[in-house]
């Protein structure tokens, strides 16, 4: 009886992972029709990235909350991209940047911006640019960092008003 409630135990454990890999597969198709090769990668670059924390999880590797927040963070990353790039119409991503609250350090240093502040389209420091806020468990703060060729513009237009 307890080899069978063992068997049984093993059958639902590959049949609910493959029923979600068949989910996750659909998914990927989808996405093969709507998107260009550019975010598919990136999309693709995020399912990987998942996948590496499940696998760090499994092996307890990594505490609860760190997997957690990284897991929210990749949901995070993957809707901003899907929606940029539903409404450029574009095969094309900036890089992009999730951080909660509590990291604004990492991209701005000592003297982050104050969260409650911040407004969509804001430019900061000429290299970030705020896109907005999203809740996946937690909010996270996701900027694009802007690319060279922005970031010399902005500076340019910054220095001339400086001398008029």
């Amino acid at each position: 009886m307890a080899r069978l409630k063992g068997r049984f135990s093993v059958f639902l454990l590959v049949a609910f992972f493959g029923l979600t890999s068949v989910h996750a597969s659909q998914d990927i198709s989808s996405f093969e029709d709507e998107f260009g090769p550019v975010v598919r990668a990136y999309l693709g670059y995020l399912r990987a990235e998942q996948e590496v924390v499940d696998d760090r999880a499994s092996r307890h590797e990594v505490s609860s909350t760190y997997y957690r927040r990284n897991s929210n963070r990749i949901k995070a990353l993957r809707q901003v991209a899907i929606r940029l790039a539903r409404e450029t119409h574009n095969d094309y991503l900036p890089e992009l940047e999730a951080v909660a609250g509590d990291e604004m350090g990492l991209l701005f240093g000592s003297q982050p911006p104050q969260v409650g502040k911040l407004r969509v389209d804001e430019v900061l420091r000429n290299t970030f640019r705020f896109l907005g806020s999203v809740r996946t468990g937690e909010t996270f703060y996701v900027f694009a960092r802007l690319d060279p060729y922005e970031q010399a513009e902005l500076a340019e237009k910054s220095s001339a008003v400086i001398k008029n």
